[in-house]
């Protein structure tokens, strides 16, 4: 029985070696349940959204994946490998 790879919960690519785990609702906000990410990915959406805003989306994967600059960043990653890696500008 082979297991279903793991796939990222912002961007739906597969998650190869490099895997972070993200509280959609932050620790900060008592948040407990966690997500598997890109660490990529991961630093996007922090990069993007405070944990105020994040407890506010909470775990509404589209309602992020709605937001401009997370759409730019998804489209851009989109075909990339899993393991890519690459700087993550904040907010301008």
């Amino acid at each position: 029985m082979t297991e279903e790879p793991l796939t990222c919960w912002l961007c739906g690519r597969p998650i190869a070696s490099r895997l972070q785990w993200h509280h959609p609702v932050p620790k900060a906000k008592k948040g407990r349940a966690t997500v598997p990410v890109h660490p990529i990915c991961h630093r996007a959406i922090h990069a993007n959204f405070t944990n105020a805003e994040l407890a506010r989306i909470g775990d509404d994967r589209e309602r992020l994946r709605a937001d401009a600059a997370i759409a730019k960043f998804l489209e851009w990653i989109a075909d990339k490998p899993p393991d890519f890696h690459a700087p993550t500008r904040g907010k301008r």
